[in-house]
C-alpha cells in the first residue's frame, strides 16, 4: 500500500523550525530499504529541543524498543517506531500508520510540549 504522505516526509528532511522561546524543531528522513523492523521503508526522526539543544521530545525508528518490564518477552517483533516523551525517556512503541499521521501526532504533542514548559 502506498503511503503519499512519506514524500512530505523526506521534503522536510533537514528541515529546522524556530518555535519561539528558544524552542525548535528539527526533522530528519531519509528513504531506506524496507525490512521487518523498517516496513514502510523511511528512517526518520522528529525531535523538539529547548535553548540548550537538550530533546524534550522525539518520534523516530533508531533501534528497538525494549518491551515494558510487567511483560515477558514471548517472541513479538520489538517495534522500532517510538516515540520519546521527556528528555530521559527511553522511548515507548508508537504505531505508524502512515507519515501523514505521524507528523499530525508529532506536531500535536509538540503543541502540548509546548503549552506546559511556557505555563
Amino acid at each position: 500500500m502506498r503511503d503519499p504522505g512519506i514524500e512530505t516526509l523526506l521534503l522536510l528532511d533537514g528541515e529546522i523550525y524556530d518555535q519561539g522561546n528558544g524552542y525548535w524543531i528539527k526533522i530528519e528522513a531519509r528513504r531506506v530499504p524496507a525490512d521487518e523492523h523498517v516496513p514502510h521503508g523511511i528512517r526518520y526522526a522528529l525531535t523538539l529541543h529547548d535553548r540548550y539543544g537538550t530533546r524534550l521530545l522525539g518520534y523516530d525508528n533508531a533501534h528497538a524498543v525494549k518491551a515494558p518490564r510487567r511483560r515477558r518477552y514471548t517472541g513479538r517483533r520489538l517495534p522500532y517506531d517510538h516515540r520519546h516523551r521527556h528528555s530521559h525517556d527511553k522511548g515507548e512503541a508508537y504505531e505508524f500508520i502512515s507519515a501523514d499521521q505521524l507528523l499530525k501526532d508529532f506536531f500535536d504533542e509538540v503543541d502540548r510540549v509546548l503549552q506546559e514548559v511556557q505555563k
